[in-house]
This record gives structure tokens, sequence and C-alpha cells, in this order.
């Protein structure tokens, strides 16, 4: 018998500790940790819902605890909804949390449609009670009201102002003959599945001080900042006369694809003052078109310019850089450029021509040798003009006649933090851009400031 009583001391010690841990803590002084102060939500839009935000209910005592009432406070009115333990409701009763045990929390929220153009604030708390003990979790969620738009094509002249932003799902298109003026401030957001198709014209009018911004509709963490949330903008074969003046198009699949020359005489697409940037794919794709950019900022994309099929580009004071982040390695260079194509086997060429003035084209070190690569296929010319451009390659571009260029010289930028998503692509005291332009008609930069003497190159002016 002597033998076996370690055995019945172990089995008898199990059965105690197991008791332990399975006994209802009903203590007053036994708590339990709320794993955040609040629940917050980001910009939500009206009538479109939100992904749902948790948080934790957790109870490191070695007992288990009796949550008596968990109770949403607006109740059935409220704009959120949750859901505990598994079910959805206001109200829960006796939901036991065994000890070092956690629950799970889902908070939704669901804003609904008012009067007011501006966003505002929804606000409920939910109330924990457990062994003569409340606690509150405070939920936050900013509503903002806007028009819808679903899969529609658009006819006539159209004007959208900034007094409510656009949500766009499904896509639009703006029919061939059909004007689009997007006034300044105005703000669209798009779906994943909502390209931005004109056949027509889209004229936007942004301002240094009031920008108009085309972005992705998810605004919560950590979607707010992922490249390909929308597919992009699209101006197609019957598409003349677009003018976008202080637009910020970022975090698209592709920013601007234009394809085919225009229809008259005039640049199928003009860019003054506008930035693409987080683009997964292309940021600017020229196929067989034109596109003249002036006090451009294309930054952070798979592949900050493609020109490729012949075509007519001119960019003047423009910056084209890429830096590998958390969402984009850069492995491709910069800038592209071919005067062909190939579909199904056969090859197409036409006649490429592409002027670069007074600008950087310029990607960190690493994966990229050479940040400009031009391609040319059969008798059509391929014609690149590099004048005061400063840019990095171990071997110059081919078909590319340069002016007073500046060579893998680094143009020394503001501030880069890949970790905190901070990129100020201006000049720093020192840069080897400083005062290597020559004068052109762009008098000001895209802050709106004086470029003075001898202009810096890329699209800001040291001052």
């Amino acid at each position: 018998m002597k033998t076996h009583i370690p055995i019945l001391l172990i089995l008898v010690f199990v059965c105690i500790v197991s008791c332990r841990k399975d006994r209802l803590d009903t203590d007053n002084d036994s708590k339990l940790t709320l794993a955040r102060d609040s629940v917050r939500f980001d910009t939500v839009f009206t009538t479109a819902g939100s992904i749902s935000k948790y948080f934790l209910i957790k109870n490191e005592n070695r007992q288990k605890i009796n949550i008596s009432n968990l109770q949403l406070m607006g109740g059935a009115a409220s704009a959120f909804k949750i859901n505990a333990d598994g079910s959805s409701g206001v109200q829960f009763s006796n939901i036991e949390i065994d000890g070092n045990d956690s629950l799970y929390i889902y908070v939704r929220v669901n804003v609904n449609p008012n009067a007011e153009n501006q966003p505002f604030v929804i606000r409920d708390s939910i109330k924990i009670e457990w062994n003569g003990n409340t606690a509150f979790k405070q939920l936050e969620a900013w509503g903002q009201n806007a028009n819808y738009i679903r899969s529609t094509r658009f006819q006539g002249n159209l004007i959208w102002n900034k007094t409510r932003p656009y949500v766009i799902m499904g896509g639009i298109i703006i029919d061939t003959n059909a004007v689009l003026t997007i006034q300044q401030g105005t703000r669209i957001y798009l779906n994943a599945d909502a390209p931005f198709i004109v056949d027509g014209t889209l004229i936007i009018n942004g301002t240094k001080n009031d920008s108009v911004v085309f972005q992705g509709n998810r605004l919560d963490e950590p979607y707010k900042d992922y490249p390909g949330a929308w597919p992009g903008m699209y101006f197609r074969g019957s598409s003349i006369n677009n003018r976008l003046t202080y637009t910020y198009i970022k975090n698209a699949y592709q920013g601007i694809i234009t394809e085919k020359p225009a229809a008259n005489a005039n640049p199928k697409l003009t860019l003054n003052n506008c930035v693409l940037d987080n683009i997964f794919d292309i940021g600017l794709f020229g196929i067989n078109s034109s596109i003249v950019a002036n006090n451009c900022l294309i930054s952070n994309c798979g592949n900050n310019i493609a020109l490729i099929y012949g075509g007519n580009y001119q960019f003047n004071h423009c910056t084209v850089v890429s830096t590998s982040n958390f969402f984009i390695q850069h492995k491709n260079p910069v800038l592209t450029a071919t005067n062909f194509v190939r579909q199904n086997n056969q090859l197409f060429t036409a006649p490429l021509t592409a002027g670069f003035t007074n600008s950087i084209l310029w990607g960190d070190e690493g994966l990229v040798d050479n940040e400009v690569a031009v391609q040319k296929e059969g008798a059509d010319a391929a014609t690149i003009v590099f004048t005061n451009v400063l840019f990095r390659a171990k071997t110059d571009p081919s078909f590319t006649t340069f002016t007073n260029v500046v060579r893998n010289s680094d143009p020394v930028f503001d501030s880069v933090d890949v970790a905190k998503r901070f990129y100020n692509f201006r000049l720093k005291t020192g840069s080897p851009a400083i005062n290597k332009g020559t004068a052109t008609s762009l008098l000001t930069d895209f802050d709106g400031l004086p470029r003075n003497g001898l202009p810096d190159l890329g699209c800001y002016e040291k001052q």
C-alpha cells in the first residue's frame, strides 16, 4: 500500500486544484480587465455599415467569474450592435468567464442618414456588471452622410461639389459627349468593385488649399492605407479634353490609365499639381495616348510611369520616386517606355515621343539598377528627351538624348520614414537638384511658391 500513497496524493492535489479553478469566484474584489477604454470607429458612411471591431473582457483570476449583466445602454434603437459569447442582442445575463480566460465582445455600427453635411459623432456604451462591480465600455463612431452612386452611366453636363462626399459602388461611366466637373474640396470614395471610367470629359478644379481626393471607401485601420483598394481611373478611346488640377489619387490598383490618342489637337489628359500615391500596380499608364503633367508627384507605386505602344507625353517639374515599404516593394523602374505592344504573339508599334524637363526620376537602391527602361521594336521611332533631369541608372537608357542631366546623385529629400509611413519629397539644403533647372512657363511649384532664379528640379522649389 505504501507504494501507492504518492500517486493518491497527486490525484487528490490535482482534484483540489481543478475544483478551485472551476469554483465560481463571487468576491467583490475580483477584477475583470477591459482591453481598451473605448471602441472607436473611423468615419462610417451612412447606410454603408462597418466592419466589426472587438474588445476583450479578461478574467485574470484563478477562478471563473460570472458576468451577471452585459447591456448595450442604447438598446435596440442604438446605431451599434453587439455580439457576446456567440450571440447577438442588446442585453445578456450570466456569462461565465473561466479563470485566466477572456470573452470576446464584437461591436458593429450602422449609421442612419440625417440632415447633416459635416461629419457627426455617435456614442453609446456597454455596461458590464459582476460581483457587485460595474464597468462601462464607451463606443464612438464618426458618421458621414454621402451621395451614393451604384453602377451608373452619366450623360449630359454634371457638377459635383464638396457639400457631401461621393461613395461609388459598382463603378461609374462618364458617357461619350458627357462632361463631369468636380469642384474643389470634393471627396470621392470608391469600393473595391468601382472603376471610374471616362468616355467623355472629366474636369477637376481642385486648389492648393482644397484639393479633390479619390481613394478607397475603407477608412478603418489598417485598410485605409492599403494599395489596391479600388480599381483606378480609366480614360478610354473616345475621351477628350480631360484636365485634373490639385487632384490626389491614392491607394488604387492602377492610378490613371489613358488609352488611344486624343480625337483633337489637345492632350487627352492634362495633370496640374496632382499626386498619384501608393498605387499597387502602375501609377500613370499611357497606352498610345497623350499626356501633359506639370508639377506632379508620382510616388511609391509598383511601377510609377509606364508609357507603352507609343504616344506623345510631356512631363515638366515632376517628382517620380519610389521607396520600398510594408505594402509595395520597389522592384520595377520608375519609368518604362516602349513604342510597341505584343498581343496574341503579334507585334504592334507606333511612334513614341516623351519629354522630361526639370524632373526627378529616383528610387531607393537594392532591387533596381536602372530607374529608366526604354525599349524599341520595328520601324516606328522612339524618342525620349531628358532636359535638366536627375535620374538614377547604372546604364543610360537607350533612345534617349540628354541635356544638363544629373546622374546618380541622391536628391536628398527632406524626410522618408517608412516605419511611420511619412514621406516628404521636398528638397533639403544641399540637394543636387537645387538650381539645376531651366526656365519654363511654370513660375510656381506644387505648393504655389515662386520658382526663383534657376528653378529646382522636381515639383517642389526649395525656399
